[in-house]
């Protein structure tokens, strides 16, 4: 049941005009983070340009070596978050989702020139985590904001990384 309340709280709370029909920004990305019991879920929107430089398939050996970069760095979601150690989490799934890149099951659309990925990042936690380090900043220097929203046991809070931050508080 708590699993269903805070993935509708989450759900709920990212149709709010406040972030529906936010504008493509280059250099700032969304993450939403859901704790439940057994489970941290954090999803990641971003434009392309933050982290490649480019918002199109790519065209040359260097630029698909860049995708390839890019996805392995976010595969390895265990050293780009650092969950609370307390916590004992470890990672799950990862699901990386990018028409432009043909990542996932995303659908082809009209190439507008503003390419986005959304990934989705699995842990098993042994207890709800105080906190989670975003490793964002480091990997992907393009990035300079973060727009952040967590769900958890405590309620629902909003707050704005801006780079070098890194720490989102989840016990409160």
């Amino acid at each position: 049941m708590k699993l269903l309340l805070a993935t509708s709280l989450l759900a709920a709370s990212i149709a709010t005009p406040a972030w529906a029909g936010k504008a493509h920004e280059h250099g700032a990305a969304r993450i939403d983070i859901a704790v439940e019991p057994g489970r941290l879920v954090i999803s990641l929107e971003s434009p392309l340009d933050g982290l490649l430089g480019f918002e199109r398939a790519p065209r040359s050996a260097a630029e698909k070596r860049a995708v390839e970069s890019m996805a392995a760095t976010l595969k390895a979601a265990d050293t780009l978050f650092r969950i609370d150690p307390a916590a004992q989490c470890s990672l799950g799934p990862v699901t990386l989702t990018s028409a432009p890149l043909k990542l996932g099951d995303a659908k082809a659309t009209a190439d507008d020139g503003h390419g986005d990925l959304d990934a989705e990042f699995e842990f098993a936690c042994k207890s709800a985590p105080a906190f989670v380090e975003v490793g964002l900043f480091k990997a992907f220097p393009r990035l300079a904001r973060l727009e952040v929203q967590t769900a958890t046991a405590k309620g629902q809070r909003k707050q704005v990384l801006v780079r070098p931050a890194q720490r989102v508080d989840l016990a409160r």
